[in-house]
């Protein structure tokens, strides 16, 4: 806890603590699970489960210490601004994590497809290593790795998805402005459905998943095709779940009185998340499913 009362003109400074080294076995255990689990090691999703496992625990007792900091008046102005940079920081991290996906994609359609495909100076190597290949998106690429697939329709569980992230948009939003307003019943509500529209979400996202790998025959194994849509939508999928998570933890401690109108960066925190996870959905709709 801390090392000193709380004074607006000095910085609040957090006792030792063992969470960032368990973060740290935690993540290299939940990798290592992944990595083996996708190489169709047996171990692997043990490994990653226990990863998991270990990563909710650690981030658990984590914020637990920082909420009880918070709430024993720890933190100052200063502290403030410091998480909200921090946050900041995170998201742009963020953003630089799709971004990634994002060119990579933008660069297969537009030059390594093309080229592949014989156009400019791919001719040579589309006569002397894939002659007939076309360079048609989507494709699984030369050689139909991952055999025939079909991909979904954009007009169809993505568009409802879309419109339910962008609901629950507008509900975070209508539940920041109670909370600024000190109504707490108002907040509970809308947060709670911004909650469940999350929730939503990622049942849908599952059942498009399910249809995709057993009906269409589109799976992360589907040549580029496969790969760039699992990547994207997965990991989206996965922040959404985060999100979630962060959303609920603010309805319980809304519920427990923990913000009041002029303190409550961390449901901040939490909106800014989730605004962020929308904007990035809304790409992925467009040049995923649409374009």
């Amino acid at each position: 806890m801390a090392q000193h009362p709380t004074d607006a003109n000095v910085y609040f400074v957090p006792a030792k603590s063992k969470a960032p080294i368990f973060a740290s076995v935690s993540m290299f255990v939940l990798m290592i699970g992944a990595a083996t689990w996708m190489n169709d090691l047996s171990w692997g999703k043990w490994a990653f489960a226990a990863g998991v496992a270990m990563m909710v625990a650690t981030l658990f007792y984590w914020f637990g210490e920082v909420v009880r900091e918070s709430q024993s008046g720890y933190y100052n102005r200063q502290v403030d601004v410091s998480f909200r940079m921090g946050m900041i920081w995170f998201i742009f991290s963020e953003v630089m994590f799709f971004g990634a996906f994002f060119g990579a994609l933008f660069y297969t359609r537009q030059f390594a497809l093309p080229w592949l495909g014989g156009e400019g100076d791919g001719v040579l190597t589309n006569e002397l290593l894939w002659n007939g290949f076309s360079a048609a998106w989507p494709t699984s690429g030369p050689g139909q790795v991952g055999g025939q697939f079909q991909t979904i329709p954009a007009w169809g569980l993505p568009l409802i998805n879309t419109l339910i992230l962008l609901t629950s948009g507008v509900t975070l939003t209508i539940a920041h402005h109670a909370l600024k307003g000190d109504k707490r019943g108002q907040l509970l509500f809308w947060l709670g459905a911004t909650v469940a529209l999350g929730v939503l979400f990622l049942y849908l996202q599952g059942s498009e998943y399910i249809h995709a790998y057993t009906e269409l025959n589109l799976t992360l194994r589907s040549g580029i095709y496969g790969s760039t849509f699992f990547m994207l939508t997965g990991f989206h999928g996965a922040h959404v779940a985060l999100g979630t998570i962060m959303l609920l933890v603010m309805w319980f401690r809304s519920a427990r009185g923990h913000f009041t109108r002029d303190r409550h960066f961390a449901f901040e925190a939490a909106a800014w998340y989730w605004h962020f996870v929308d904007v990035v959905w809304l790409a992925l709709f467009l040049f995923v499913y649409v374009v």
